[in-house]
């Protein structure tokens, strides 16, 4: 499924606000002509089952979510949660714990 029919599907159609989460920033259903210009669609895509984990990004990632829902704590931070139509930039040396809580399918992209 395209990105375009992921993003139809979203329930933040209508919120496009950028919210910076700690290090973390989100903007929720960015515009088509956003996602094309990042090349979205041509990114790799990485699937994920229902799990906690810990994690660190040794380097910055983006991404964007197709599917599924999770939480991402970083350590000494509250819980985000996010879902389908978010992009997302997680900063390089960040350490957190993921919660997935419904299959996640998402593009990213390392910087």
């Amino acid at each position: 499924m395209s990105v375009a029919a992921h993003r139809a599907r979203s329930p933040h159609a209508v919120n496009r606000e950028v919210e910076p989460m700690n290090d973390i920033t989100v903007e929720h259903n960015p515009p088509p002509a956003k996602l094309e210009v990042l090349g979205v669609e041509d990114w790799p895509v990485w699937e994920k089952e229902v799990s906690t984990f810990a994690w660190r990004y040794d380097t910055p990632e983006i991404c964007y979510v197709l599917e599924g829902a999770f939480t991402v704590t970083p350590s000494g931070g509250a819980p985000m949660r996010f879902g389908p139509g978010d992009l997302v930039h997680f900063p390089q040396g960040m350490n957190c714990t993921w919660q997935v809580h419904a299959p996640v399918r998402k593009h990213y992209r390392l910087k």
